[in-house]
């Protein structure tokens, strides 16, 4: 067997490999992994390999059995907690998410109050995401009234934010 019909067989299947890999693994890199583990496999057997008739039948199997080691080893493996015993949780408290959804509150309702151009403006812009421009088409506004307005909304949530803050 020459090596480009080593390599035109294992361009047939390659791909098939992979994806049995990744259905039994579940994990992208574990799955080229074991890909790559069986075409070594195959590389080193190429003597054998020439004798077999489904030859990407064999490489199916040889990649289903390796990934179903794999997923076994996993389970055993165990990890060496030695240099984890400072774990820092970094979940939010109850505190936090009630006081994240007081100032989220707090926002919309300053928003709210915001004169109707701005916060439209605003909504397109920060929201929506669309350029000054499209903003400008939509509106009907100058691309320069929709700058000042977005900037003005801004700065009247920035002063407002601050005040119930120092409240």
């Amino acid at each position: 067997m020459t090596n480009q019909e080593f390599a035109d067989i294992i361009d047939e299947v390659k791909d098939k490999m992979y994806r049995l890999a990744l259905r039994v693994v579940r994990n992208p890199t574990e799955a080229e992994d074991v890909v790559q583990e069986v075409i070594i496999k195959v590389w080193d057997k190429r003597v054998y390999f020439e004798s077999i008739e489904n030859k990407a039948g064999w490489c199916m199997t040889l990649t289903r059995n390796l990934a179903i080691d794999k997923t076994r080893s996993k389970h055993r493996r165990t990890n060496d907690i030695d240099g984890y015993n400072n774990l820092s949780n970094n979940a939010p408290t109850p505190e936090d998410i009630l006081e994240t959804s007081d100032l989220l509150q707090k926002v919309k309702e300053l928003y709210n109050k915001l004169p109707e151009i701005q916060r439209t403006v605003l909504h397109l812009r920060d929201i929506e995401e669309y350029s000054y421009d499209e903003i400008s088409e939509i509106t009907g506004y100058t691309s320069n009234q929709v700058k000042i307005n977005i900037y003005r909304g801004r700065q009247a949530l920035k002063s407002q934010l601050k005040i119930l803050k120092n409240a």
